[in-house]
């Protein structure tokens, strides 16, 4: 008589244990029964199964049996076991067959059961799994090509449970979820268990065994994809660097691990890994010449990375160009990536409509670039850098942001340095911060992954020497000395005179006139600086006299140059006209806001005038709280401060204040009167410190062209409209402000200058604060609804961070009042 088919008999011995442990009461049948599904897992020489029967349960029967079991885990002769029964023949069950197959019935289980005490056994079992290394298993299993020959939909599965535990076991578990299953954990254990699989097919290959990498690196990609690549490959990465410097093995693998991962997934690879490396060379080991291979990753190493993502750190702009330049083969990419981001940084819009950010990440990507560049390849490409240099330099140096310009100052003496045009390099004035610095030692490039990794040991070095206390001329004579020449005069200290000042021979002019007369005509520097550092107090104490000559006054200050390099003398000038604007308010204002827009006069005259039109508004809407005394100009201008001790009332309020402060109240009522009301100075004349401004702005001169190239004196025109106007909060003259700032700013609410842009953003909320809810929706309705449109595009595309902010702002606003305004109708309803 024939004996069965393997697959027949192990059918029907798997059948038969189902029944024993569904049916059976005894624990003997039950422990038989588990040892039964045992053996055709066990394997070696005393197995009592054979070969095929064991695949044959292996590929029909093994999830079949766990999902019986899952089922049956509240049954009776479960509980009937002894712990270590339960350990050894049910959890144990799980820890031998297949991995793929276990590790889809443990997080099926976990997701169709209840919290329970059943749910918390099949957790420890999904611990132990991952503890015991069965993850290594799995991914091993793939790599020999022993995996089961599963369909796509199968894999997807399987690669979905495997990259998504933690969110499984965190929507089940929380808030009692397990630590092995936490991110911070899970991931890196992952990452060592494909760096197991890796080792084991290194080992397979060098003693002549194909295998596969498909699995492991679908693994990695979708691990990647899901926003975890920085956990794994901080793992992965310096593992790969160190077993990559002298095993062409392992880089063949790592190569090979690279080509296999799915194209929607390799963006999310390369990524994590540009910035997990330690440099170029180690990234040129780990992905070889896959830039060459794959147009996917040329795409992102060449480009993407370089110009379209901007928030990685220099290391990574270095680790990718070096690894451009480190293989012959690779070197003309680099020529093609320089040429790209040379003509992205002299690209005249780009310097206009995209983030500075954006654009100091082009920048540093230009200069490492070049300085990667070999003398051959320099000449080769001088014209293209010459023109980049040339149109570029323009481009940033015509922006109003000083920032802008002072990446163009810097790229621009990098270049010129780099390319030696005739012998001559460029060089210019810009204060040294952070920024420009890192931008010039950019052109020093670091060779290898160590040196990278070194401290500059030249900082700390010129620290030192900064820090090194010199020794006193004093102390350097003592010490020089020789002893027995000494003569008693020699041993006399000399005084400090390091504070002594050298009395003027000419006095300070006592009358306005006389100061006027002294800075018209005047060749004295010394008579000139000190009638400029008395101008403002002769000013605020003669008022009368001051508004006789006030316009003449402005004028002079206006024109007046700093030929005596008078210290302070900008913010001197400026006191002193904003002294004079408000002591004289209507005349001296009508003369500035006339000549802003007159012929023959530079951009520093034209901000001049908007800054004291600014700060004496400032001045102007500040309530008057104590009487000036006539004298505090003069006193402020040479610098005296009087002692304390001089003032007899002083030791009074001091006294006061210590009792107060020690005085403890169960209540405290008001213990200073409220401030007496005040007229505001500047509401009656805040219309013309307001609409002479917006008289001519669209008629360019022949000097001056407002709405054309002078961009800088826009943006800070459209600023000084948006501070007079929130200035005239609650004046009646408010409404019609509003209405006109908001047309003058319509027109260039799209201006290509962010500081313009900015400007825009600052009036209109200034409109907003300034305009009460009620006055805002009759008076500006007809521009509520596009203003609101507007901003909301402002505020989801503008390539200015400052400008979303502040679009979002005055959305905030503007929504705020109109709220408000609908309330208190309603309200008014009710009560009707």
């Amino acid at each position: 008589m024939e004996s069965p088919a393997p697959n027949t008999e192990v059918r029907l011995a798997v059948a038969q244990c189902f029944r024993t442990l569904t049916t059976s009461t005894d624990n003997k049948d039950i422990i038989a029964a588990l040892q039964t599904l045992h053996s055709y897992l066990d394997e070696g020489p005393d197995s009592r199964t054979t070969l095929p029967q064991r695949a044959e349960f292996r590929r029909a029967h093994f999830t079949r049996s766990l999902q019986f079991l899952v089922s049956n885990i509240q049954a009776d002769w479960l509980h009937g076991l002894t712990a270590a029964q339960r350990t050894e023949l049910w959890d144990g069950l799980f820890l031998k067959g297949p991995p793929e197959q276990a590790l889809l019935v443990l997080m099926e289980g976990i997701g169709e059961l209840r919290p329970s005490t059943n749910l918390d056994h099949l957790v420890s079992i999904t611990e132990r799994f991952l503890q015991t290394g069965r993850l290594a298993e799995l991914l091993w299993s793939y790599c020999q090509g022993a995996g089961p020959s599963d369909s796509p939909q199968l894999r997807e599965t399987l690669l979905g449970r495997i990259v998504a535990l933690p969110d499984l076991t965190a929507n089940r578990l929380h808030p009692n979820n397990k630590p092995l299953f936490l991110p911070q954990q899970y991931y890196p254990l992952l990452a060592t268990e494909m760096l197991t699989a890796l080792e084991r097919t290194c080992q397979a290959l060098k003693d002549g065994t194909d295998c596969s990498l498909t699995f492991v690196a679908q693994t990695l990609g979708k691990v990647c994809i899901q926003g975890h690549s920085g956990q794994v490959l901080a793992v992965m990465a310096p593992r790969l660097s160190v077993c990559t410097c002298s095993d062409m093995v392992w880089q063949r693998v790592c190569w090979k691990l690279l080509e296999n991962v799915p194209q929607r997934w390799l963006e999310s690879v390369l990524t994590g890994l540009v910035q997990a490396v330690s440099g170029p060379d180690a990234l040129g080991r780990i992905i070889g010449n896959l830039v060459l291979k794959n147009r996917k990753a040329q795409y992102v190493i060449t480009h993407k990375l370089l110009l379209l993502q901007y928030k990685y750190e220099t290391q990574v702009l270095r680790i990718i160009l070096g690894y451009l330049s480190t293989d012959r083969e690779r070197r003309p990419l680099l020529i093609q990536v320089l040429r790209t981001v040379s003509q992205a940084w002299a690209n005249p819009s780009a310097v206009k409509h995209t983030p500075i950010e954006q654009q100091l990440y082009v920048s540093k990507a230009l200069l490492l670039s070049v300085s990667l560049l070999k003398d051959s390849e320099l000449q080769e490409l001088r014209s293209d850098l010459l023109q980049c240099m040339l149109g570029g330099m323009q481009s940033h140096l015509d922006s109003s942001v000083v920032r802008i310009r002072h990446m163009g100052m810097v790229v621009g003496e990098c270049l010129s340095s780099r390319m030696d045009i005739s012998g001559t390099k460029l060089k210019f004035e810009y204060d040294q911060d952070e920024e420009t610095q890192e931008l010039l030692s950019l052109m020093t490039p670091s060779t290898g992954d160590e040196a990278e990794a070194e401290p500059v040991i030249g900082v700390d070095s010129t620290r030192e020497t900064n820090e090194t206390p010199t020794p006193s001329p004093q102390n350097e004579s003592s010490q020089n000395k020789p002893g027995s020449d000494l003569d008693s005069d020699d041993e006399l200290t000399p005084y400090d005179m390091s504070g002594d000042q050298e009395i003027s021979k000419a006095s300070p002019p006592r009358y306005l006139r006389d100061c006027l007369e002294t800075l018209i005509s005047s060749e004295d520097s010394v008579r000139v600086e000190l009638s400029l550092r008395v101008a403002e107090g002769l000013v605020r104490k003669n008022v009368f006299a001051a508004r006789e000559i006030s316009v003449q006054l402005a004028k002079v200050l206006l024109h007046m140059e700093d030929k005596y390099s008078i210290k302070g003398f900008l913010s001197l000038r400026q006191a002193t006209m904003v002294a004079v604007t408000v002591t004289d308010c209507i005349p001296v204002t009508q003369y500035l806001t006339t000549e802003f827009y007159s012929l023959n006069y530079s951009l520093r005259q034209r901000l001049d005038i908007l800054e004291v039109l600014a700060m004496a508004a400032q001045e102007l809407s500040k309530p008057i709280t104590e009487k000036r005394d006539p004298s505090v100009g003069i006193v402020a201008s040479t610098d005296l401060t009087p002692y304390p001790g001089d003032n007899p009332v002083h030791w009074r309020q001091e006294v006061e204040k210590r009792i107060q402060s020690k005085t403890k109240r169960l209540r405290k009522g008001a213990t200073q009167p409220p401030a007496k009301a005040t007229p505001n100075r500047y509401a009656p004349v805040a219309g013309h410190f307001f609409f002479p401004l917006l008289r001519n702005y669209d008629k360019p001169q022949v000097t001056f062209d407002l709405l054309g190239s002078d961009q800088l004196v826009l943006g800070r025109l459209i600023h000084t409209l948006g501070l007079l106007m929130h200035l005239a909060v609650n004046a009646p003259i408010a409404a019609q402000m509003g209405r006109a700032l908001l047309d003058f700013v319509w027109a260039v609410r799209y201006h290509a200058d962010q500081m313009v842009r900015r400007g825009v953003l600052f009036a209109v909320c200034s409109v907003f604060l300034s305009i009460n809810s009620q006055n805002l929706l009759v008076e500006l309705s007809d521009q509520l609804f596009e203003t609101r449109t507007w901003l909301a595009d402002v505020a989801e595309g503008d390539p200015d961070a400052d400008c979303r902010n502040l679009a979002v702002q005055s959305l905030v606003l503007l929504d705020k009042s109109l709220k408000k305004q609908l309330q208190d109708q309603q309200a008014l309803g009710l009560e009707s």
